[in-house]
């Protein structure tokens, strides 16, 4: 058996301050050229994630959040239906259900919310919170990925330690 399939979406609009950090880690991760690794970066959630999540065995969405309690969280995200589906603006949960419902997949999913305290602004460019959040973020995926592809198993340390925002 190869590698975990892993797939990083990064979502969010760089044009709104923090909301920016989903692409934005999606860029990093993209100029490290980890082998092997899927990146995707998007405005927004869509159906046609469920197409692309259904490829791999891992799937990590990565946005800005309010309600990060310190830099970042790192969650497991259970498939759930929509109470109304539209093309756009479909949550991670119902990402994985489309995979599972359309495509028979089951790919393991995780949210990594980056603490974001500056959503409101109308331009490029991230509060030096976010770029702080940015950082652990970064740090702790890639060790994510590496314990992921190491120990040949789905999800080992996808708690991170709580530290003070």
């Amino acid at each position: 058996m190869g590698k975990k399939r892993i797939l990083v979406i990064g979502y969010g609009n760089p044009g709104r301050g923090d909301d920016g950090l989903g692409p934005a880690i999606a860029a990093r991760l993209e100029a490290l050229q980890i082998p092997e690794l899927s990146v995707e970066s998007d405005y927004q959630l869509s159906i046609e994630h469920a197409a692309l999540a259904a490829e791999h065995d891992i799937v990590v969405f990565a946005d800005a959040a309010r309600d990060a309690n310190g830099p970042f969280y790192f969650r497991p995200v259970a498939p759930a239906p929509a109470g109304r589906l539209g093309s756009h603006s479909v949550t991670p949960a119902e990402v994985l259900f489309l995979a599972r419902s359309c495509f028979n997949a089951s790919p393991q999913g995780f949210l990594l919310g980056m603490h974001a305290p500056d959503l409101g602004r109308f331009e490029e460019g991230l509060s030096p919170a976010a770029r702080q959040a940015l950082e652990a973020a970064l740090k702790h995926l890639r060790e994510f990925i590496a314990d992921v592809w190491s120990a040949g198993c789905a999800c080992p340390g996808s708690e991170p330690p709580q530290t003070p925002s």
